[in-house]
């Protein structure tokens, strides 16, 4: 489970021209992170990072051959999670850069026709995000690719601390893994992502490095991802897939029902619109977006991250279109 957070920047412009100075040279399968003295990493770097971790082709072409070499690697999965050692939470520690404050040419792809930030493509780049700071976690010195395939299985929350990002503002993005920094900067969005783990075929389960807590701040980041894990299962065993709606929920419908019936008729199609309301049916939208290889991930899959950047999206124009 990870905890990224994205924080604003604003007139800070000595502080991003010293975190862009110099190159460091990164380990291969190595997430930089302030730690080891390297600078933040560029957020259109993170893709290329994880496809250098993983040893996908940057070319369509290549792809497939890329992805086929990825199968010799099962072999270097581990056999149990004791074959692998401890990991602490600041192993896992990344920043990301957004610099649309500093470099107005990125803020194009990131606007709303408000002047606002997009938040579905900031929720996009959360998603790689997370994955690199996973693969961070699992880094293994001895091996130039990683046999692991982690994806996103759920964002677990997120939390707003503003509504409104602007574009005249830098954002850093930062998290570490959490379960199994101040200056001018302040706080925006926390958001939780539960990560999942899979052979290098992407079939089954693999294992990874258990995580030691250090200290009682961390100890706390622990015990709300297990506690986090038994809500997900108590919500899940509450599904109306599993369970029929309780006596309150009934009601509830049933009470929605009588609302719009028109008594006169007293016919199941013959409906009333209650005052200041609006028929579900009229604020649904339907649309097809066709997938090219620009939105594939580095498995050759679809990108989560852009799927859930167009259900955001999708939720927004709903949202505007009820309103």
């Amino acid at each position: 489970m990870l905890s990224p957070r994205f924080l604003l920047l604003r007139s800070t412009a000595s502080l991003t021209s010293r975190s862009f100075s110099g190159g460091a040279v990164l380990k291969q399968g190595k997430a930089p992170d302030m730690a080891d003295g390297n600078p933040l990493l560029h957020v259109s770097n993170v893709r290329n990072r994880l496809r250098e971790i993983v040893g996908a082709s940057t070319n369509w072409s290549d792809h497939q051959q890329a992805m086929s070499e990825r199968l010799s690697l099962s072999d270097m999965l581990a056999k149990s999670q004791d074959d692998l050692p401890l990991k602490r939470m600041k192993d896992s520690r990344l920043e990301v850069h957004l610099p649309l404050g500093s470099e107005p040419q990125l803020r194009e792809k990131y606007l709303t026709f408000h002047n606002t930030v997009r938040f579905g493509r900031i929720l996009e780049d959360l998603d790689s995000l997370a994955v690199l700071i996973s693969y961070s976690h699992t880094y293994n010195p001895a091996l130039k690719k990683t046999p692991l395939s982690i994806v996103t299985a759920l964002v677990d929350k997120i939390d707003m601390r503003q509504h409104i990002i602007y574009p005249d503002c830098d954002i850093k993005f930062s998290g570490h893994v959490t379960w199994y920094q101040n200056g001018a900067y302040s706080p925006i969005l926390d958001a939780t992502f539960v990560m999942v783990a899979r052979d290098p075929e992407n079939k089954r389960a693999a294992y990874v490095n258990p995580l030691k807590p250090e200290g009682p701040e961390e100890e706390k980041l622990f015990q709300e991802g297990e506690a986090n894990k038994v809500r997900r299962v108590e919500l899940s065993t509450a599904s109306l897939l599993k369970v029929a709606p309780t006596d309150e929920e009934r009601k509830i419908v049933h009470g929605l029902f009588l609302n719009t019936l028109d008594t006169k008729t007293v016919s199941f199609r013959s409906r009333l619109l209650p005052p200041n309301s609006v028929w579900m049916e009229d604020a649904k939208l339907k649309g097809l977006e066709i997938c090219h290889p620009q939105e594939r991930n580095i498995f050759n899959r679809i990108f989560g991250g852009f799927l859930m950047r167009k259900a955001y999206e999708l939720g927004w124009a709903n949202a505007c279109s009820f309103g």
